[in-house]
């Protein structure tokens, strides 16, 4: 396991190289000045802003831009936000837990929606169950999260008044009550995050399942006298799990780009909507930082699939 763990990081490393390259490319030729702003302002001289690009390199060739970012982040160093005039680094630092605890939230939600759901409807094909829990799930998957992020907001918000619709981040309270209010204004994103991809994952382990319970294997444990749950549990639900997990990990990045659209949505002070703001603002340095931080999580997210196929299914050793 570890000499496999260390080839793996060893491969990320190319990887993330490539990446950075094809990002920082890619913004370097985008259109737009983070100065343009400061153009247009009669207050500020001409000689001020090409200081200003001349300190930040702005003029220099792609090649040397790159090169003087990709060293000065191997030591630590992520850039300079030229509009919060604060570090990159310590600004993701600030947003990632809470992106974190609302997508970590929202994935356990849907894999306690997707697992049963789907176990109990390929155990029980084309009954009522099924049919109930086929038609909600492609209601669910259908309906995009803007959506059903108004919708809550209508509803829980507006109409009811029980859940607030705007993310705060400086609440006063302390002890349980500080828990408390977060865990109520994180109620509607991780619901409306969780149920979409719970709709979504609960076909796909269905279809799995379907897939496995009737194999040779299946048959065979129930001929030799084992209980039903037995063989659901033992030999059919983990090989239908290894499909599932490769899909959950490939989802990863739609799932964090699906997060940006709620963060926006609930006000949610986190990566997403860092990122939004840098777009608009042009902000090169923090689009840099954020994206190659999404890049860095969707590695992760692999290396943890591949690791759980390992526990899902014996046969595959790790060498």
């Amino acid at each position: 396991m570890g000499s496999y763990l260390l080839r793996r990081l060893l491969i990320a490393l190319p990887s993330l190289l490539g990446i950075s390259i094809v990002l920082f490319t890619v913004l370097a030729l985008a259109p737009g000045d983070p100065f343009a702003e400061m153009a247009l302002n009669p207050n500020v001289p001409p000689e001020v802003q090409a200081n200003l690009r001349k300190q930040f390199g702005l003029d220099d060739p792609i090649w040397q831009r790159y090169f003087r970012w990709i060293f000065a982040m191997l030591q630590g160093d992520w850039g300079f936000s030229f509009i919060s005039r604060v570090n990159v680094d310590q600004l993701i630092l600030q947003r990632v837990p809470v992106t974190l605890a609302v997508i970590g939230a929202s994935q356990i939600l849907a894999l306690l929606v997707a697992l049963p759901v789907g176990i109990y409807s390929a155990m029980k094909p084309y009954s009522w169950f099924d049919r109930i829990a086929s038609a909600l799930a492609f209601v669910g998957f259908s309906l995009p999260t803007f959506f059903t992020g108004l919708l809550l907001i209508l509803l829980f918000s507006i109409k009811l008044d029980w859940l607030p619709f705007v993310y705060r981040a400086d609440i006063s309270a302390t002890g349980w009550q500080w828990w408390w209010e977060h865990v109520k204004q994180s109620l509607m994103p991780v619901m409306v995050l969780g149920l979409f991809q719970g709709a979504s994952w609960t076909r796909y382990v269905r279809s799995a399942m379907l897939d496995v319970i009737r194999l040779d294997h299946v048959t065979t444990a129930r001929s030799k006298g084992l209980g039903e749950w037995d063989v659901i549990m033992k030999h059919v639900v983990r090989n239908a799990l290894i499909p599932v997990v490769t899909l959950v990990a490939l989802q990863m990045p739609a799932i964090f780009g699906g997060a940006i659209v709620t963060e926006q949505i609930f006000r949610i002070p986190g990566i997403g909507s860092l990122l939004i703001d840098a777009i608009l603002r042009n902000d090169t340095p923090v689009i840099m930082g954020v994206t190659f931080v999404f890049s860095c999580l969707v590695l992760l997210f692999n290396l943890i699939a591949d690791l759980l196929y390992g526990w899902l299914d014996p046969r595959i050793s790790y060498r």
